[in-house]
């Protein structure tokens, strides 16, 4: 029977989450796409929820993320502060080495279940 390892990570403040996998996924693409109604696409929600969460990451986080622009013919975008980008580049190194750390400690832990370096993106166990 395969298993899968799973973890989520995630800073909470006192009226809720602030900075979690799911929300810098949103941030990254806002930067890729160039639009928070391009990121709320390809994270698969709501416009109005996207900038819902953005809007409570930066009162919780007490920073601005995203800065908007009006557009002309081409339309309007928005884009990632400087502090944005370091908080998802320091969020991802964070990320990385904490993920390398539970799954070598899970290979510890738990060998019956995970024989070998569990795979990542929590993919079964052949």
């Amino acid at each position: 029977m395969p298993l899968w390892l799973g973890f989520n990570l995630w800073f909470e403040a006192e009226d809720g989450v602030a900075l979690s996998v799911w929300r810098v996924a949103l941030l990254q693409a806002v930067a890729d796409t160039g639009s928070i109604s391009g990121a709320a696409q390809r994270m698969g929600v709501q416009y109005r929820v996207a900038w819902q969460k953005i809007r409570e990451m930066e009162a919780r986080l007490g920073v601005r993320l995203v800065r908007g622009h009006t557009g002309g013919a081409g339309g309007g975008g928005a884009k990632l502060t400087s502090e944005a980008e370091e908080l998802v580049r320091r969020f991802c190194t964070l990320s990385d080495g904490l993920t390398e750390h539970i799954r070598a400690l899970a290979t510890e832990c738990f060998p019956e279940f995970l024989e070998r370096d569990p795979a990542c993106d929590n993919e079964p166990l052949p």
